[in-house]
């Protein structure tokens, strides 16, 4: 009995553990799959990618200091962070995986960049 390409529905030539007939089957297969059901973390992923670049953009020298206005112009969306980390001093800073940010007064960031 032959396999059939679970896209197409053609029969499947080639290796005994192949699943589809094409790489163009396999990829359309597997976005038809995965569209619905990733699209929140897609979303998500993309607003945490663009706050990273932003950060990354603004903290060059690995640490400094911009403000909130400047972070806003340049599409910064505060409700998304990997991480926290409170200091013992209580300070809380929030993290886009290697890349925090802290608030300090009227309305000013400290831009830091975590050790590996």
């Amino acid at each position: 009995m032959k396999k059939q390409c679970p896209e197409c529905g053609d029969k499947i030539v080639g290796r005994i553990d192949k699943k589809f007939c094409s790489d163009a089957c396999r990829n359309s297969y597997n976005n038809r799959v995965n569209k619905d059901s990733k699209n929140l973390i897609r979303n998500i992923n993309n607003r945490l990618r663009k706050n990273y670049r932003i950060l990354e953009d603004l903290n060059p020298d690995q640490k400094t200091r911009t403000s909130r206005a400047k972070l806003i112009e340049k599409g910064f969306d505060f409700n998304y962070f990997t991480s926290i980390y409170t200091t013992k001093a209580g300070a809380i800073y929030y993290f886009v995986y290697d890349q925090g940010y802290l608030p300090l007064e009227n309305d000013y960031y400290a831009l830091v960049k975590r050790d590996s």
